[in-house]
């Protein structure tokens, strides 16, 4: 899944913010029943991200914060066991393959309802990937429809010359609780795709509103429907349903399904609350106002333990990486300048001063917790000298370059980005490369920008969505995508062809190989991975955490 101020300003806001957090949670508290039950049990749990969410409908997103809320209230055909990788049934209870690898048959489960009270049936999973497969206009945008393209390529009527060919081809309700999906190529994405937040199920009812509303814009403006925006419309078979956005808070609340078809929620009202500076977070924790965060800052992770908070560590399942647009800019067509960029880095450093105990330097495109990762990559050295022959050599000395990075968040894999983006940019600087910042908010500005291939320079990183090689190196180096602006048929047909070999070991093989190309090509620069850290107050019993960052809060309760 994809991804500030100074440190002494962050410091002084962190604490009015937390001053106001207070203010304002006191007084929500004691009002409609959001606050402690009857019985004097606390029946709600406040969470803080880092950054808002971009959606309340999952189809429409790409980024971790939207999907840690609506994974709560929307769910898909598979799942992930808590706290692992491995696939297990969501609304399908069962399901298999034929031996191709392009007819898949999903057993639904009996009696799961919709928050609008609609049924679930095969006909409900149909529509849901009928209605992807038949977007139009600006829905075909990569930045809005992202998932949806990486999974099952585009559309019933591609409208985009560089959009990907459609491998969806059917769905089918063979009876009320069998659902046949049918792709035309077997595809490595398969069937871990199944499980992504963005192909959750919604209400047949609710769909036909979808319908009546369309996203418009284009690159990095571009207007969601309202339906997507505000409570009320959106209707998922979670163990939650969405009953409030309030933005100018920055909170989404939900509340206990109690028709849900599993072991019901164990609180009733959930909360996610953005603030979006690490002191916050932590001070929030700290004073009570809030009963958990994510993005624990490696040097507070010691200090909230020694004061008998809870800071679980997920394992390592994610990649940070400076991004390179070439059709942005030409310089960075030439390799010469894609390889001085990458001497000009000092990587040791920035997993030294930013990244929690565990993190290490990265030398390719995934982890190496994900089988696929090669120990043969070309790897590119801290060297400012060479880098600044390289760009003698490319004809490229005082050559500036616009510099994108997020800000109002911190992610699993890029715990300060602004502090990460001055201490690239000191680099880049030594090495003769002027930097022009611009930093962007995180959502929607930030990551329709980058999807769109409107940053020259950017950061981003990825959690894995599913255990497979592909669903790192497949995420952008399968074809064009905006975001690297290259056409490079060696490192596509590399990746592409890793994903459709059906031997598991010679894929393996297949995907290492590919690793190898694409660090000879050196599309841009993977920086690092991280284990991020979780915390939790002294009275929470907390859910399982899970290195794909796809925490289910209906485990949580207090003690």
């Amino acid at each position: 899944m994809r991804i500030f101020k100074s440190r002494t300003v962050r410091a002084v806001t962190a604490a009015l913010a937390v001053g106001m957090i207070a203010t304002g949670c006191a007084s929500e508290r004691g009002k409609d029943g959001a606050g402690d039950g009857k019985d004097g049990a606390k029946d709600t749990f406040v969470f803080a991200g880092a950054g808002d969410p971009s959606s309340l409908d999952p189809a429409l997103a790409s980024d971790g914060e939207t999907f840690r809320v609506t994974r709560q209230a929307f769910e898909a055909l598979l799942e992930h066991e808590s706290g692992g990788s491995k696939l297990v049934g969501g609304l399908a209870e069962t399901w298999e393959s034929n031996a191709a690898g392009t007819v898949w048959t999903f057993n639904l489960r009996k009696g799961v309802k919709f928050h609008d009270g609609e049924s679930l049936n095969a006909e409900a999973v149909c529509a849901n990937y009928d209605h992807w497969f038949n977007w139009t206009g600006t829905y075909q945008s990569s930045a809005v429809s992202y998932y949806w393209q990486t999974i099952m390529g585009g559309f019933a009527k591609n409208e985009d010359k560089d959009a990907p060919k459609a491998n969806y081809k059917s769905c089918t309700a063979k009876d009320e609780n069998t659902a046949v999906i049918e792709v035309h190529e077997a595809s490595a994405q398969l069937p871990g795709g199944f499980s992504l937040q963005a192909l959750a199920i919604h209400s047949p009812k609710a769909l036909k509103e979808y319908q009546k509303q369309a996203a418009t814009g284009s690159d990095d403006a571009i207007t969601y429907p309202k339906y997507s925006q505000e409570p009320g419309t959106v209707s998922g078979t979670g163990p939650y349903k969405i009953t409030g956005w309030n933005k100018g808070n920055k909170e989404v609340t939900l509340q206990r399904f109690d028709d849900y078809w599993g072991d019901k929620a164990k609180i009733k009202n959930l909360v996610f609350r953005t603030i979006d500076t690490e002191e916050g977070r932590r001070q929030a924790l700290q004073a009570g106002d809030i009963d958990g965060y994510d993005l624990v800052s490696p040097a507070d992770v010691k200090t909230l333990e020694g004061e008998g908070f809870q800071v679980p560590t997920r394992d390592v399942f994610n990649i940070f990486y400076l991004g390179m647009t070439q059709e942005k800019n030409p310089a960075l067509k030439k390799p010469e300048v894609r390889q001085a960029i990458a001497h000009a880095i000092d990587r040791e450093n920035i997993v030294k001063t930013q990244l929690p105990e565990g993190g290490k330097v990265a030398t390719q495109f995934m982890p190496d917790t994900v089988d696929g990762w090669s120990d043969k990559v070309k790897t590119y050295g801290f060297d400012t000298a060479k880098a600044k022959q390289l760009l003698k050599d490319a004809g490229e000395s005082g050559l500036k370059v616009e510099f994108c990075y997020p800000t109002e968040v911190t992610r699993p894999y890029m715990p300060a980005p602004q502090d990460i983006f001055e201490l690239m940019k000191a680099d880049l600087e030594k090495a003769g490369i002027q930097v022009t910042p611009k930093p962007m908010k995180w959502a929607p500005d930030y990551l329709d920008a980058t999807e769109s291939g409107s940053c020259a320079l950017h950061m981003l990183g990825w959690t894995g969505d599913f255990n497979d090689g592909y669903n790192f190196i497949g995420t952008w180096f399968a074809g064009y995508d905006k975001q690297w602006g290259f056409k490079e048929s060696a490192v596509f047909d590399a990746v592409t062809g890793a994903s459709k070999e059906t031997d598991p070991a010679k894929r393996v093989e297949a995907y290492k190989a590919a690793n190898e190309k694409i660090m000879d090509y050196l599309p841009g620069l993977p920086i690092s991975s991280s284990p991020p850290a979780i915390a939790f107050g002294k009275n929470v019993n907390p859910m399982n955490v899970s290195p794909l960052t796809q925490e289910n809060f209906a485990e949580v309760s207090f003690k």
